[in-house]
């Protein structure tokens, strides 16, 4: 266990948080404890999650391990895909130009914008009565 490197990275995407773990291996991925594809049943998921792995041709070269929560689907793929990619980058700095080229790199930084007092939503509007 101490020749092998495991590297540790955390992503995010909304308000989900994804700790990945990843070392040299045959391409398992566990996210919760669960297979990769038993955990994110929706096929789209599973291809955002495995888009770093595909880039840099290291589908079957690391074992992956995944602890996420928070959010939805649609979150926590990204976010296992921004903690995969920032842990592809500690193993291999050379990978990071192609996957920054293909927008791996930067944490998207967008949020549910919080609801206003007075108001229906975020921006919406109660319809207005001139009488």
């Amino acid at each position: 266990m101490a020749t092998e490197k495991t590297n540790y990275a955390t992503g995010k995407r909304k308000s989900a948080i994804a700790r990945t773990w990843i070392k040299p291996g045959t391409g398992v991925i566990t996210v919760n404890d669960r297979p990769v594809d038993e955990y994110f049943a929706v096929s789209t998921a599973q291809t955002i999650l495995r888009q770093p792995l595909a880039l840099t041709n290291n589908l079957d070269a690391f074992d992956i391990t995944v602890k996420v929560h928070g959010g939805g689907i649609s979150g926590q793929a990204g976010a296992v895909r921004h903690g995969i990619t920032k842990a592809l980058i500690l193993f291999d700095p050379e990978l990071r130009s192609s996957l920054k080229r293909a927008g791996f790199v930067k944490r998207d930084p967008r949020e549910k914008e919080r609801k206003k007092y007075g108001q229906k939503g975020a921006r919406a509007r109660f319809q207005f009565s001139k009488r």
